[in-house]
């Protein structure tokens, strides 16, 4: 098994994408609150991340040649509406919400998400059926959230 196919690298690159969706998150709210315009702050963060993506698609040479010969389902693409309305939303609400209460609840939408998706395989992910263990954890974790929330 190579470095990039360990379990414990992709926990690290994980660990260290979800330490940068805060990060982010105040960043493009402080923009949208200086253009006093949320929904350009988005537009810039996504052209940024746009050159980036395109950068890092051509320099690592798997530009696409050729299209996927394979029908793809066309919600496949919806994608784009999920991390569009996340980040205006964040852009938007951070200011008047905070970014401690705005990420906390964030990450209980992740958590009902994630669990729903893994229990029922749904979009193509693989099933994972929810343990009493797995459960047992989430209400935990959930109960985390709504501890570290600050009230308002």
């Amino acid at each position: 098994m190579s470095f990039f196919q360990n379990p414990l690298f992709y926990a690290v690159l994980m660990l260290a994408a979800g330490l940068g969706i805060p990060v982010m998150a105040a960043l493009n709210s402080g923009l949208g609150a200086r253009l006093n315009n949320p929904a350009l702050a988005t537009v810039i963060l996504f052209v940024v991340g746009s050159v980036v993506a395109a950068s890092y698609l051509f320099i690592s040479g798997s530009a696409i040649k050729v299209w996927p010969q394979q029908s793809i389902p066309t919600y496949f693409f919806l994608g784009g509406f999920f991390v569009v309305f996340y980040i205006l939303s964040i852009t938007w609400v951070i200011p008047k919400f905070g970014v401690a209460n705005a990420i906390a609840f964030v990450l209980l939408g992740q958590l009902i998400s994630m669990a729903t998706i893994d229990h029922f395989g749904l979009l193509g992910a693989p099933q994972y059926v929810i343990s009493y263990q797995r459960l047992l954890g989430l209400v935990l974790i959930i109960a985390g959230v709504f501890l570290a929330v600050k009230r308002t």
